[in-house]
Formats: C-alpha cells, structure tokens, sequence
C-alpha cells in the first residue's frame, strides 16, 4: 500500500483512483455533461478576489483546480493529494500549462498536512469528504494551516433536494453512469460510476447540508455559504478563516 493511506477511507480511495489518472478529466467532464469545470470556475471565483499570494489545493488530483489557480490568481500553489498516480499526471498537465514555476504538487493526506500553522492565504478543497473519517478534524486541519482572514472553498457533489430532478438524478447515478462509464472508461470507470451514486447519497445521509455548515463554522471558519449548482447536482461552499 501507497504512503499515507492509514484509514480505511484513505485506503479506498487511493484504490479507487489509482487506474484512472490519464483519462481522468476528459472522462469527469463526459460523465458530469461538462458541469466539473463550471463547478470548478465557481468555488475558484470564491478564492480569487483575496489576491493570494500562496494557496493550497487539497485533493489536487491531476492539479486541475491548481493551474486555473496559478493562471487566475498569479500566486504560488500547493496542490496535495493522496494518489500518487494523480500528481504524476498532474505534474505533466502543469509542465504543459508552463506553470512549474508556480505549482508545487505534494502526496499527503487532508487530515494530516505537512504544512506549518497559518501557510496560507487561501485553500480550496474538491470531493474531499466523501475519503476522510472524520471530517471536522479535517477540517480542523484545514483551518490549522490557514491565515486569519483567508477565503476558503470547496466543491462536491449535492443530492437535488426537488424531488423531481433528485428522481431523475438517482436514475442517471444508479444506471446511466455506470454504463457510461464503462463504455466511454472501461472496466474501471465502471467501478467508479457505480460507486457514484450511492457514495454521495451516504454522505448526506451522515452529514446533511446544515451539519456540513456548522462543521465548518466549528472548525473556525466565518461567513459561511452555500450554492447549489446544476439544479442540485453539484455544491459550491465557501467561507473564511476566523481571526483576521
């Protein structure tokens, strides 16, 4: 087992992730129809006005969110991750974008960051809890390595709360994306288009809209806020670290 898997969550994901890497954004962009990078953009938009001059990128991935970073914001980025196979494609994804300058991409965990008190001007997040145990001491630790006044982000999926698009999103979830993603991804994007689905419908079952706000509010984080995105498919929060 790769480094920094400890929990069992930790563990699957990295599993999960593992065979995905090379196609892994083309194919999220398929298989959400095109809504990741609008998602995307919108948390970014949250983090940008601050002009940060150093900002972490948790669950980095192929550093998507990190160049759109750089490229906004001129900052230094962190971008960390736990799969390594994510950052290896992600450091070929920012040589081509020419920002090896301004991207540093590290392997590490969200729960146990390798980064002094107050290293940040700004963090964004992506997918995040859906992999951790615990996500108030994630979020602990999130604001742990945030400076007092910093603008914070994250982007998820969201389960619509209108019945009527929340039908036909169980149905794409549960049917269409699996298939979907075995056609367009092979046999490992099946696994992942099956997980979906039911992944995201448990996290809102443990930790509903509400909680995830006080959580956040908890863990020292101010002026909270949410935005559904897509008719509900997608989440948009934001907040800022207490203590300016």
């Amino acid at each position: 087992m790769k480094p920094y898997a400890e929990g069992s969550r930790n563990k699957f994901a990295q599993q999960l992730f593992a065979d995905l890497p090379a196609r892994y954004d083309h194919l999220a962009e398929l298989l959400s129809f095109g809504q990741n990078a609008r998602w995307r953009r919108a948390m970014v938009d949250h983090v940008t006005s601050a002009s940060p001059r150093r900002v972490l990128d948790v669950c980095s991935g192929t550093a998507g969110v990190a160049i759109q970073l750089a490229d906004r914001t001129g900052a230094q980025v962190v971008g960390v991750d736990l799969t390594r196979d994510m950052l290896d494609v992600g450091r070929s994804r920012v040589a081509d974008a020419h920002h090896t300058a301004e991207i540093a991409l590290v392997n590490g965990r969200a729960e146990q960051l390798p980064f002094a008190d107050e290293s940040f001007d700004a963090l964004t997040f992506t997918y995040l809890f859906r992999y951790v145990e615990d996500p108030v001491a994630t979020l602990r630790e999130l604001a742990r390595v945030t400076k007092g006044g910093a603008p914070v982000a994250s982007l998820e999926f969201l389960v619509p709360p209108n019945r009527f698009w929340r039908f036909w999103w169980w149905a794409y979830t549960r049917l269409v994306l699996p298939v979907g993603g075995l056609i367009t991804g092979g046999t490992e994007w099946y696994r992942v288009g099956r997980f979906l689905g039911p992944s995201i419908s448990g996290l809102y079952r443990r930790f509903p809209l509400p909680w995830q706000v006080r959580a956040w509010e908890l863990a020292g984080f101010e002026d909270v806020g949410w935005r559904a995105m897509s008719l509900g498919g997608g989440l948009v929060m934001w907040g800022r670290r207490a203590g300016a």
